[in-house]
């Protein structure tokens, strides 16, 4: 059996290669790992956050990107497009690239089945290599459900978890707030038949 060997890319390599490709990827120490595509309630979740951000946002200093801004993390050599990113004052461009985002306070990512694990764990210590970041949501988009990391201190984070379609979503490193509804606007969850309800 011939085993190929894996290949290694500069970051250089990537973003070349990330400029001409048809589908995104992620760069993790020199690996490029290409990303699933999303589903309409990802996209629904997405647009209904960031047109909400962008509305409470309009007349402050803050500024929003969605899905196709890249965020470099230098300390784990990462390239990575989170669902959503807030920037407070001006963003900082990795190597006055208008592409690439190094300053995100807050990052959201909406969770699928096959990045979920990745977004909890290995992902959030990624993000939280980073200097300016401070608060980091995820998005269930299969039923109502989101936690709230807020950093308290230095290596200290509060989780909050929510569930309820009446609660409101308060972010703390921003002065904004989002109802459970208006995040889950449109999005259409599967319903699952108990055992009670088959026909036999």
């Amino acid at each position: 059996m011939q085993i190929t060997e894996k290949r290694y890319y500069t970051p250089e390599e990537y973003l070349a290669l990330e400029e001409v490709a048809d589908y995104k990827s992620e760069y993790i120490n020199g690996e490029i790992i290409p990303m699933a595509g999303g589903t309409a309630n990802h996209n629904r979740i997405t647009l209904n956050l960031s047109t909400n951000l962008n509305f409470a946002f309009r007349q402050q200093d803050y500024e929003v990107f969605m899905v196709d801004m890249r965020l470099w993390i230098p300390k784990r050599r990462i390239y990575t497009y989170p669902d959503v990113m807030v920037v407070v004052g001006e963003p900082q461009f990795l190597n006055n690239r208008t592409d690439i985002i190094t300053n995100p306070k807050i990052i959201v990512e909406v969770l699928s089945d096959s990045t979920q694990g990745y977004d909890r764990e290995g992902k959030f210590s990624d993000y939280r290599t980073i200097p300016s970041f401070e608060e980091y949501l995820l998005i269930d988009q299969t039923k109502i459900y989101v936690e709230q990391f807020s950093k308290t201190g230095n290596k200290q984070w509060m989780l909050r978890e929510y569930d309820e379609e009446d609660e409101g979503i308060s972010l703390n490193s921003v002065g904004f707030e989002i109802s459970m509804q208006d995040l889950y606007n449109k999005v259409k969850f599967e319903v699952v038949d108990s055992e009670d309800d088959r026909e036999e």
